[in-house]
C-alpha cells in the first residue's frame, strides 16, 4: 500500500522549471520516506552555466536530505558470468559492497570554480575537504555493513599523496578500535583500480571517498556484465533514502525501448528493504529478477548467444 508523488529533478526540471533541483521537488523530498530517482541528464544541457546543469540537482538533494552514504552492490549473477568482459573463472560468485562517501570531498569543496591569474591564464581548482565527523561517519558505515556480511572492510584512499587522504586514512583505523571483528585493510585507489579488474573476488565491503567512489563503483558495475544491472541506496542518519540505478540517462538508446530496467527495479527492492523495512517484498523482487535471468531472458547489453533477446 504505497502512496506515490512524482516531483522533476535534473533536466525535465530544468526545462519544466527552470532549475535542476525545484522548491516543489524539495518540498516532496522531505515529506517522503523513501525516493525512488530516474536519470537526470542529456547532452543538450551541456552548455548551461554550471549550477543549471542536471547533476546540480541530484548533489543538492544529497546534500539538502543528508544523505552521506552511498551503497552499491556488485553483485554477478551465476548465469551472467559469461557477459562479463572478464573471464569467468574471475568474476564468478562476485559480491562486492561499495560504501561511498556521498557528500563532501572534492565535489563539494569551496571556494571552487574558475579563476584568471595574474599572466592572463585560466586555472580551475576544486579542493577536496574532509572534516573528521564526515570521515568518522562514512567509516561506521562501510564497518557496520562489513559486520553484517563477511567482516572484512578495505578503505580506499592516496594517503600516499594527499594530505586529505592521510587524514582519512587516520580517522578510519581509530574507527576500526571499535569492530575488532573486522579485519581492515588499506589500498592505494590507483591500485584498488587494478585489483578490480585483476582479482575483484579479493574485496568484500569498500569504503572510499566521493569521487574514488564515483569512479570504483562504475568499474564495478562493468565487471558484472553490464551497468545496467546495479542499483544503488543514499541512506543518512534517517530511514529516509534515495534509491537510484548507478547507470545515467544512456541518451544514445533513449526510445529505443532497449534499456535495461533491472538496475532500477532493483533500486526498487533495496528501498523497500533499507527504508520501508518491507524485506518479504524485497526479497521476492530480487528472487524474480534472477529467475528472469535464469530463464534466458535479455535485454541487448547483457545478449549473449542462445539467450531470447527482450525489450525493456
Amino acid at each position: 500500500n504505497l502512496q506515490l508523488d512524482y516531483a522533476n529533478i535534473g533536466g525535465i526540471a530544468y526545462d519544466k522549471e527552470g532549475q535542476p533541483y525545484p522548491e516543489t521537488t524539495q518540498a516532496l523530498a522531505k515529506q517522503a520516506d523513501a525516493i525512488l530517482l530516474g536519470a537526470v541528464g542529456g547532452p543538450q544541457y551541456d552548455k548551461l552555466d554550471r549550477p543549471l546543469r542536471p547533476e546540480r540537482g541530484l548533489l543538492a538533494i544529497r546534500s539538502d536530505l543528508g544523505l552521506f552514504a552511498n551503497l552499491r552492490p556488485a553483485i554477478l549473477y551465476e548465469e551472467l558470468a559469461s557477459a562479463s568482459t572478464l573471464k569467468p573463472d574471475v568474476v564468478a560468485g562476485l559480491d562486492i559492497m561499495i560504501v561511498r562517501e556521498l557528500t563532501g570531498g572534492i565535489y563539494f569543496g569551496q571556494p571552487r570554480g574558475i579563476r584568471v591569474l595574474d599572466n592572463g591564464e585560466r586555472q580551475g581548482y576544486n579542493p577536496a575537504v574532509y572534516s573528521e565527523s564526515e570521515i568518522e561517519r562514512i567509516a561506521r558505515v562501510g564497518f557496520e555493513t562489513a559486520m553484517k556480511r563477511n567482516k572484512r572492510l578495505c578503505s580506499v584512499d592516496k594517503a600516499n599523496v594527499l594530505e586529505v587522504s592521510e587524514l582519512w586514512r587516520e580517522i578510519v583505523e581509530k574507527v576500526g578500535k571499535d569492530f575488532p571483528e573486522v579485519e581492515l585493510s588499506h589500498m592505494y585507489v590507483d591500485n584498488a583500480a587494478m585489483q578490480l579488474v585483476r582479482a575483484p573476488k579479493q574485496f568484500d565491503v569498500i569504503v572510499t571517498s566521493n569521487m574514488f567512489g564515483d569512479i570504483l563503483s562504475d568499474e564495478a558495475s562493468m565487471i558484472t556484465g553490464s551497468i545496467g544491472m546495479l542499483s544503488s541506496a543514499s541512506l543518512g542518519k534517517t530511514k529516509l533514502g534515495l534509491y537510484e540505478p548507478s547507470h545515467g540517462s544512456a541518451p544514445d538508446i533513449a526510445g529505443k525501448n532497449i534499456a535495461n530496467p533491472i538496475a532500477t527495479i532493483l533500486s526498487a527492492a533495496m528501498m523497500l528493504r533499507y527504508s520501508l523495512d518491507l524485506d518479504k517484498e524485497a526479497d521476492a523482487i530480487e528472487a524474480a529478477v534472477a529467475q528472469v535471468l535464469k530463464e534466458n531472458y535479455r535485454t541487448v547489453d547483457i545478449m549473449s548467444e542462445g539467450m531470447t533477446q527482450c525489450t525493456t
